[in-house]
């Protein structure tokens, strides 16, 4: 399967793209580019570890998304507690995150082996 075909890379792009937008104005150049790297790192391994040869390689940049997508969430708390994001806005990126982070750990277990793909949340076609 391609990754432009995968939900979480999809929902991970529109994250993406909605930190960019809610930050557009931002002047805290050093939060801001903390944060739009997070959230890019998240489709772009996704991404990447799709194209890797093996599932091992593709868990590997799988974990790494992941890794990002905890790395943006503590960004977030603190872009609302300093007053750069509106907590209401804020609290809903953060779910988003979440909701993006839990189902890469379900691609993550597919890749691993360690469930059967007909249990786990998120399937996909099996790698040929």
């Amino acid at each position: 399967m391609r990754f432009e075909q995968l939900d979480v890379w999809k929902r991970a792009c529109r994250l993406s793209c909605d930190v960019y937008k809610e930050l557009k104005n931002c002047r805290d150049y050093g939060l801001k580019d903390q944060m739009t790297r997070a959230a890019v790192s998240i489709p772009s391994n996704i991404a990447e570890g799709e194209e890797r040869e093996s599932d091992a390689e593709s868990a590997r940049f799988l974990y790494f998304a992941k890794g990002s997508s905890g790395e943006l969430i503590t960004q977030i708390y603190i872009a609302i507690e300093i007053g750069v994001i509106d907590k209401q806005h804020g609290m809903t990126l953060i779910k988003e995150t979440k909701e993006i982070a839990a189902m890469i750990a379900s691609l993550i277990k597919i890749r691993k082996g360690s469930v059967r793909e007909e249990l786990a949340e998120y399937k996909i076609e099996p790698r040929t």
